[in-house]
């Protein structure tokens, strides 16, 4: 109540609303995301896991402040609303020290369409083209440490007891249970069915490859979306602790609002920034797993020798690194990319570290960087307006950016990947896959057929 009171008077001062915040470090272990998906109820959440990064974790509940923006100037309009809310903020712990764990403290947390106006189709409403949510009520974990923060947006004319009392009983609202399992009904299979024919996929492919071939640019990635319409409601929750289950190497992520959650598993990292330290990762290239480790070293080696591969991967790697030479010291980039393995399929990977000339907030990193060619495409003014008209889809959400930032600018940005969009009983999943001149419609539908593998087993 005393870090309230001092944002009231605060906000007095300033005629604007202060953001009040706590940060508490908690003496039992605690499953965050597990914690947010019971308290949930008709709240915003927000979960975002690593499990083989020392069991990192964020989930977010409640929304204390919230910043939306669409358009070409997106990224720029959701800086600025995000720094004017929280200018002035009192937070840290209860001695007034910022938090050392990652994601510590209050944090943005959200994401991006794919495209400035993305998301406008019924099944994506309640997701705006740009959005991030300062929670009431935070949960970071890093090893064995877990810090609770609560966030209040404080008017000059606040109770502090009364909005004390609220966060006191949104903490007391945490339980200790587990996440709930995948449990299909026995009765009624799930209906599961393609938006397009694959047969129209294949042609956008196909059509693409003229384009590429007539030299109008050098790569274009393109989605297709497939619907399961299972016999209930779709449980977030239980999609979620599978997908952390079964690919702790990725960044495991859902965001929800009332009416809708979207989840997925995303093997790609588009932006790390710690002050002028700044880490992505080209990803590019695909192939699938075995359970046999022989046959599975040998499908690794044929994707790394593999000439079409090698040069999709090259594009992604190439852009970013220009991207960013623009606006750092230096730029350095693996010689050789390496195998990154996810439980169904292995991708080429360029890890890229750049040193800042200047510590540019992370989500204008985003704004720079976004899309890279392994979603988008190269050049993008000739893949922007190609990518829509080839596959008659809202991408939404998908491929954009899922993550958070911090009141020192600093975060951490997925691209949604391996995703599905979930609303009641209806799940919409996407995959896509890069097209070169080298390609065969054929061998890229079934490319998306083993992406959409982690995750219509889940639903279907």
């Amino acid at each position: 109540m005393g870090r309230v009171g001092q944002a009231a008077d605060r906000a007095r001062r300033h005629g604007r609303p202060v953001l009040a915040s706590l940060t508490v470090t908690l003496e039992t272990e605690v499953d965050p995301a597990a914690a947010v998906f019971g308290a949930r109820g008709q709240r915003e959440w927000f979960c975002l896991e690593q499990p083989a990064r020392e069991g990192f974790a964020l989930a977010g509940l409640g929304a204390a402040a919230l910043v939306e923006a669409g358009g070409p100037e997106r990224f720029a309009e959701i800086i600025r609303r995000s720094r004017e809310l929280v200018a002035d903020a009192v937070h840290g712990d209860v001695q007034g020290r910022a938090s050392a764990t990652t994601a510590a403290g209050p944090v943005w947390v959200g994401g991006f369409a794919f495209a400035h106006d993305g998301g406008r189709s019924p099944e994506w409403s309640s997701l705006a083209p740009a959005r991030l949510v300062m929670p009431e009520l935070s949960l970071a974990r890093r090893g064995a440490s877990t810090e609770m923060t609560l966030n209040a947006l404080v008017g000059a004319d606040a109770d502090p007891e009364q909005l004390g009392e609220r966060l006191a009983a949104l903490a007391a609202s945490l339980g200790s249970e587990a996440l709930p399992l995948v449990d299909p009904d026995p009765a009624v299979a799930p209906r599961v069915h393609a938006a397009t024919p694959p047969a129209h996929y294949e042609g956008a492919v196909a059509r693409a490859v003229e384009r590429i071939a007539a030299g109008e640019l050098t790569k274009v990635v393109l989605a297709r979306e497939v619907r399961v319409h299972a016999a209930m409601p779709i449980d977030p929750g239980a999609v979620f602790g599978a997908l952390r289950a079964a690919f702790p190497e990725c960044y495991c992520y859902c965001v929800g609002t009332p009416e809708l959650a979207f989840t997925g598993a995303s093997p790609e990292l588009l932006v790390r920034r710690d002050g002028a330290r700044m880490q992505t990762v080209a990803l590019a290239g695909t192939t699938r797993r075995s359970a046999d480790p022989a046959i599975d070293s040998h499908l690794g080696e044929q994707l790394l020798a593999s000439p079409k591969n090698r040069e999709e991967q090259a594009i992604v790697a190439r852009r970013i690194e220009r991207s960013l030479a623009a606006i750092s010291v230096w730029v350095a980039a693996a010689e050789d990319p390496v195998l990154v393995k996810v439980q169904n399929v292995q991708h080429l990977a360029t890890p890229i570290r750049a040193q800042l000339a200047e510590p540019l907030p992370a989500v204008e990193l985003l704004g720079r960087l976004h899309p890279t060619p392994a979603v988008g495409g190269e050049p993008w003014t000739s893949a922007a307006p190609l990518i829509p008209a080839l596959e008659g889809l809202d991408r939404g959400w998908y491929a954009g950016p899922i993550g958070w930032t911090d009141l020192a600018e600093d975060g951490e940005f997925c691209v949604g990947l391996r995703c599905a969009l979930l609303r009641g009983a209806v799940a919409h999943l996407y995959a896509g896959d890069g097209i070169v001149r080298e390609s065969v419609p054929a061998e890229e539908l079934a490319e998306t057929e083993v992406k959409l593998a982690a995750l219509l087993p889940l639903l279907a």
